[in-house]
């Protein structure tokens, strides 16, 4: 049985971000602001306005602004890395993993515009290996979250982790549907259905399809837990593992691509602890193409059919 969810209203996640570093940069006198030539498409504006000796635009230079980044720390400074996903992992793997990864520096690296949403950019904007890029990365904590709501209070968390964090979220304006005072724990997924035939995991753009889903099941007369994992790393295992056995059979959805996103996190687990068949929602190891955000998640099959249909299918999988 789905919570009761309600919608109040449609926003970007990424405005989530830029209402969310303000107020930490309020309560945290550390955190400081970096950009690579972004700041309007990162909704930095209030920051700069309310902090401009705590912003640094960096320019066209992505990889210099990591490097900036990693030594801010050394100084006691929270630094908010921020441009678009595929120039926050991509453009920089190295950059990230020898001067934040390897040496274990506090440093958020903010990413939007990631996924398919991203919409008329096109393939090269529309990264869809990020989450597996970054989780790969050894005390690497990525985060997914599912709307504006949860984007704020993500951004206000990872100020008090210890740790580099990757922090994906996206451009097209999206239902919010979590509150201000649902709780927003690092590592700890969020269980907005329960049911007792599949669990749908998700996490950003695709947990809102998810709960689309779960209410064209129940009218089909299943149920379903709806798990928002907006942590992918570290996965909360206790939470993932209890729906497992309870159900025996899963789907995950992601705007990212199967291969090494949150369904690869998801089967590893229940490869070793507990072996059910899962159905992966994402892309199937493509890329994208230039098209209007909903087009493209209905076109690469991350629709909310798609997810009625791997449900199914997951369920018609399990042993009797």
């Amino acid at each position: 049985m789905l919570k009761d969810i309600q919608v109040s209203g449609q926003k970007d996640t990424r405005s989530g971000f830029g209402d969310g570093i303000v107020e930490i940069a309020q309560r945290n006198e550390r955190v400081v602001a970096l950009t690579a030539d972004l700041a309007g498409s990162l909704k930095l504006g209030a920051f700069i306005k309310a902090f401009p000796d705590r912003y640094f635009q960096c320019g066209i230079a992505e990889a210099n602004m990591i490097g900036i980044a990693a030594g801010l720390t050394i100084g006691g400074k929270i630094p908010y890395t921020t441009t678009f996903a595929n120039f926050s992992t991509g453009r920089v793997y190295d950059q990230i993993r020898q001067s934040v990864a390897y040496s274990g520096k506090n440093v958020k690296i903010c990413a939007s515009h990631a996924g398919l949403t991203l919409g008329e950019d096109g393939a090269t904007h529309q990264i869809l290996e990020d989450i597996g890029l970054m989780k790969m990365l050894p005390g690497m904590t990525v985060i997914v979250p599912c709307d504006y709501n949860q984007t704020k209070q993500a951004t206000i968390a990872i100020a008090d982790h210890e740790g580099p964090v990757y922090l994906r979220f996206g451009r097209p304006v999206w239902p919010i549907f979590t509150t201000p005072e649902d709780a927003f724990i690092i590592g700890k997924a969020q269980i907005l259905g329960e049911g007792t035939d599949v669990s749908i995991f998700a996490c950003g753009h695709m947990v809102w399809k998810s709960i689309e889903a779960a209410r064209i099941l129940e009218e089909k007369g299943i149920s379903a837990d709806v798990i928002n994992i907006h942590t992918i790393k570290p996965l909360d295992r206790e939470s993932v593992l209890k729906s497992l056995k309870k159900t025996r059979c899963a789907v995950t959805a992601e705007e990212h691509n199967i291969i090494g996103g949150l369904g690869d996190s998801i089967a590893q687990l229940a490869a070793r602890e507990f072996p059910i068949p899962i159905e992966m929602v994402g892309t199937k190891d493509t890329f994208g193409e230039s098209g209007k955000p909903m087009d493209l998640l209905k076109k690469y099959g991350l629709d909310t059919p798609d997810i009625v249909a791997a449900a199914e299918r997951s369920m018609g999988r399990r042993s009797k």
